[in-house]
């Protein structure tokens, strides 16, 4: 059976992993990078966060770590429960479960996630941007003034693009748009300044533009170890038959599982679902 994979902020219960019984020796950024080393081994990881345990609890630590993939994410549960891992004791390894149903919005994921996900599956070379215009909408006018004493008005630079995210091997292009303004609230700063907040602000919407081109796309992960790309403009993806899933699919080709790298550095908010909506199994 395929599986569907979107340019999102996973928020499925089927996606994420808790970590439990983890020993109160090692500091938490210790065990982040413990956990990670460990579970990054089965399929790319949207986050690992590691919690102190209650105070009521025994002196410890748990962990929540989100997988984009759901089958990855299983296979990490039955490789790694009961499991001594990096430490003498074992761990309890179980899939999310939500204290109540609740519906998530899609959550688009930023541009340096997008590269992310896109270089795992596609591979470094197997995708590429191509911007087609980068538009500058400052408006630099110097306001009126009643009073020549008074400072001058708010000015703000702007910036539009529009671009395309080109996948050569399954003969895609997926547009994107991006609108990104940043304030000039100092009006003597320097030319450096002024330089550095025009090329941020570029930036910012070169990002964004990237983001919602992506957010088009869906990776469908076959059974076989194939990919395939479906491009779909806004379309929620309903509950059917993988058949009426895959039927306007575009190409399909064998996946190299190549190691993925970091993207951009970037302004763009890390957008996440409430933790405290999962809830820890049952103690055996």
């Amino acid at each position: 059976m395929a599986e569907l994979l979107s340019f999102a902020v996973p928020t499925e219960s089927d996606k994420t992993l808790l970590v439990w019984e983890l020993n109160s020796g090692p500091t938490a950024e210790a065990l982040h990078h413990s956990l990670f080393t460990v579970f990054s081994q089965f399929g790319l990881l949207y986050s690992v966060r590691v919690f102190p345990n209650a105070a009521v609890a025994r002196p410890g630590f748990y962990a929540i770590i989100k997988f984009y993939s759901a089958k990855d994410a299983y296979r990490a549960q039955k490789a790694c429960d009961q499991k001594q891992l990096f430490q003498n004791s074992p761990v309890k390894v179980r899939l999310g479960t939500k204290h109540k149903a609740v519906q998530h919005q899609a959550l688009a994921l930023n541009s340096s996630q997008c590269q992310e996900l896109a270089n795992y599956y596609f591979g470094f070379n197997g995708w590429s941007k191509r911007i087609i215009k980068l538009q500058d909408l400052s408006d630099l006018e110097e306001g009126a003034k009643e009073d020549t004493a008074a400072p001058l008005q708010k000015q703000r630079l702007k910036f539009f693009c529009a671009l395309e995210v080109v996948l050569p091997s399954y003969g895609c292009r997926s547009p994107g748009a991006g609108m990104a303004e940043e304030p000039l609230d100092n009006l003597e700063e320097g030319p450096l300044s002024f330089l550095t907040k025009r090329k941020t602000t570029q930036k910012l919407a070169i990002q964004r533009a990237m983001s919602d081109a992506f957010q088009k796309l869906l990776i469908v992960v076959l059974e076989s170890g194939k990919i395939a790309v479906e491009y779909r403009p806004y379309e929620e993806i309903t509950d059917g038959s993988i058949e009426d899933k895959l039927q306007d699919l575009i190409q399909v080709s064998y996946f190299s599982w190549k190691q993925y790298g970091q993207g951009e550095e970037e302004c763009l908010s890390d957008l996440s679902f409430e933790e405290q909506e999962f809830k820890l199994p049952e103690l055996d």
